[in-house]
């Protein structure tokens, strides 16, 4: 199954191509990605493999069946490249959070999430929380999730506010460890939502918020 080209108002998402190259590269650079020491060359050709191993991972996928793991482009009213958003396997332990059992020793288990990164000069519009808003509905509807969660840092408040949007449960960590793991954010499926009566739980302090 491939994720079809999807419209929204004054924001659409649709597969990547292999004109996207420049765009990927600004969008590296940009937002601090791009790996230090590398040369121009040697950060194009590091992002030309990933592009096309990122249109041949979501070839390969539907051709085995399998869910549509993988990056696509977030456009914005002109259909110029805003940056890019997909669906992503994250493999965090989320039973160390309050609303999963708060277990610091919880073990690793996987989730379906999503994932979303835009240039600066697209950023503050609301393409993210529009982008966001039409893959996740996609999700549900198409491949029958019961949720879908997020992550991102401590002070990363834009992505903060782009899962509050999206009407996410959002927790921080309340352990040290793993220090890769600060915000989760989780969104349940439509039917799941109308058979809990509990409110969502606010973010810990720490969050930043």
């Amino acid at each position: 199954m491939n994720v079809p080209r999807l419209e929204g108002k004054g924001v659409s998402i649709r597969p990547l191509r292999r004109s996207d190259l420049d765009d990927c590269c600004r969008l590296y650079q940009e937002i601090g990605w791009e790996e230090p020491g590398l040369s121009p060359e040697q950060a194009r050709a590091r992002r030309e493999a990933w592009l096309d191993w990122a249109i041949r991972n979501e070839e390969q996928l539907a051709a085995l069946h399998q869910p549509p793991y993988g990056d696509r482009v977030i456009c914005d009213e002109r259909g110029a490249f805003a940056g890019l958003i997909g669906i992503v396997p994250r493999l965090e332990p989320f039973g160390q959070l309050p609303s999963q059992g708060g277990d610091p020793a919880a073990g690793l288990s996987a989730e379906v999430g999503l994932f979303w990164a835009l240039r600066p000069a697209w950023q503050g519009r609301g393409l993210a929380t529009g982008a966001a808003k039409l893959l996740s509905d996609w999700m549900f509807a198409a491949l029958g999730l019961g949720r879908i969660v997020a992550g991102t840092e401590y002070d990363n408040t834009a992505s903060i506010a782009v899962m509050r949007r999206l009407g996410m449960r959002i927790e921080a960590n309340p352990s040290p460890e793993p220090p890769w793991f600060q915000i989760s954010g989780s969104l349940e499926a439509p039917q799941a939502v109308g058979r809990n009566t509990s409110p969502p739980e606010p973010a810990a302090a720490s969050a930043r918020l």
